[in-house]
């Protein structure tokens, strides 16, 4: 079943104030929330997609446009690898690589969130585009 386009662009307007949040202030718990975030919208589960399904859209017009749920899932698993790698950072260390994993998930997000440009979404498509040929 296709999705609302615009509950991934919510979602990531959310993360970016989130991933931003924790690179200002270095919280590790609010990172390890963004990372459990991002697991469970890998699993098809996120909760600001729930919150958007709940509390945003009923306030919206219909949805205009649908995308299928498989490249916005891959890249809530990308955001996942990131913010797991910062979350290792910033609690066992280095603590640069908590920051620049944080701050690439963060660069990620913020594309979606401000121009609709899912990096995790192409690069999906890419993959599969890649897969295709081999076969």
């Amino acid at each position: 079943m296709d999705i609302d386009v615009r509950g991934p662009r919510i979602g990531a307007v959310v993360t970016t104030v989130v991933l931003a949040v924790v690179l200002i202030t270095g919280n590790p718990w609010l990172l390890a929330w963004q990372t459990l975030a991002f697991a469970l919208g890998a699993a098809g589960r996120s909760p600001y997609g729930w919150v958007f399904r709940r509390a945003v859209r009923p306030r919206l017009g219909p949805p205009v446009a649908f995308e299928a749920p498989e490249p916005p899932r891959f890249a809530q698993a990308v955001g996942l690898a990131f913010a797991g790698l910062g979350l290792v950072g910033l609690t066992l260390g280095p603590g640069w690589l908590g920051l620049a994993a944080t701050g690439a998930a963060l660069a990620a997000a913020f594309l979606n969130a401000a121009f609709g440009y899912c990096l995790g979404c192409e690069l999906y498509l890419l993959m599969r585009r890649a897969a295709v040929r081999v076969e």
